[in-house]
């Protein structure tokens, strides 16, 4: 894949003028972009993946919800084997609307109105049909132009951040860097704890923030416990036992030096970010003692498994964010704007 991205360098001048095109275009106000008169939030990112966009977003719904806002999700659904508008039921799973929603969907179920549609504007149009939200905040959606946002957080990951990168195909930016400038705040994922403040002083100085931008530095750290359905489990219960690790996530370094530094022993067995397991596949997963996967992966997987055997197990994380008062500020007072 690395020599193939060296390859199609050429090709980086052809994809850059096409998105610098397609933003000019909307910048211009020569595409329709579409606002609305109720808060739209969207969380998204300058790459292709992995930087943090699911426990951002759930930071942000828990925010809201704690405020008690009638609130909705907005997704496209990616990975899912359905098309169209979606609003999560009693039925949805990761199939009929994506890992990720369907992540959501179990964890704010009854709180939060849950959608999916490749086309936001009319996802954004049924869900005031027939959910009346006060707040949408829209998943994965800041290269949908088409929308217009009042409040754009943007991601970049730690060590990855896209003020080093380049455009694909040979970097990983869906768009280039100029695009940072539509983004009300910018947050820096999966920092490590002991981040110094002359380090985030130089990340930002890497970033270079428009006068209006803040920017934030947030942390993901795993959890103690393995979940295995609603039962509870101390991870140190893993230790000494064969356990197949699966992931399916962009980056999932992170998880294994944990799971190491836990003196948890383990193989591992890596897919692609959002990838649909094969018959063939779970019937090789299902003949292992003892699955351990990540919280998205098992949105997937759970179906999969009898739920009574007790062999699939996620590892769930928390999020943190600095100055966490500022950004809920922030998030808020945007809110109230309306």
């Amino acid at each position: 894949m690395k020599l193939l991205r060296k390859i199609l360098f050429p090709f980086i001048p052809i994809y850059y003028l096409v998105t610098w095109l397609r933003n000019k275009f909307y910048d211009l106000g020569w595409f329709s972009s579409r606002s609305y008169d109720i808060p739209v939030i969207c969380v998204g990112n300058l790459s292709t993946g992995g930087t943090g966009k699911t426990p951002t977003t759930e930071y942000i719904i828990g925010l809201l919800k704690e405020k008690q806002y009638q609130l909705a999700i907005l997704s496209r659904g990616y990975g899912r084997k359905t098309k169209g508008f979606i609003l999560a039921g009693k039925k949805a799973s990761a199939e009929t609307i994506g890992d990720e929603p369907f992540q959501f969907y179990n964890k704010f179920k009854g709180h939060v109105s849950v959608a999916v549609d490749e086309n936001r504007q009319h996802g954004i149009e049924a869900l005031q049909s027939m959910e009346s939200p006060e707040v949408i905040v829209l998943d994965d959606a800041f290269q949908h132009r088409k929308v217009k946002a009042g409040f754009y957080v943007l991601l970049t990951a730690y060590g990855n951040l896209y003020s080093d990168d380049i455009v694909l195909p040979t970097g990983n930016l869906r768009e280039s860097r100029a695009g940072a400038k539509r983004a009300n705040c910018i947050v820096v994922t999966k920092c490590p704890t002991s981040l110094s403040f002359s380090e985030k002083e130089h990340i930002t100085q890497q970033l270079r923030p428009l006068s209006h931008q803040s920017v934030y530095f947030s942390t993901i750290s795993y959890s103690e416990y393995i979940y295995n359905g609603s039962d509870r489990f101390s991870l140190q219960d893993l230790v000494g036992k064969t356990i197949t690790l699966v992931t399916g996530i962009a980056h999932p370094q992170p998880l294994l030096d944990y799971l190491r530094s836990k003196s948890i022993d383990f193989e591992h067995l890596k897919f692609k970010d959002h990838h649909m397991f094969s018959t063939s596949e779970i019937e090789v997963l299902r003949q292992k003692e003892i699955v351990l996967t990540t919280e998205k992966d098992y949105m997937r997987l759970q179906d999969s498994f009898d739920a009574n055997t007790s062999q699939l197990y996620y590892l769930p994380i928390s999020f943190q964010i600095d100055k966490s008062d500022a950004f809920d500020t922030e998030i808020i007072s945007f809110i109230n704007s309306f």
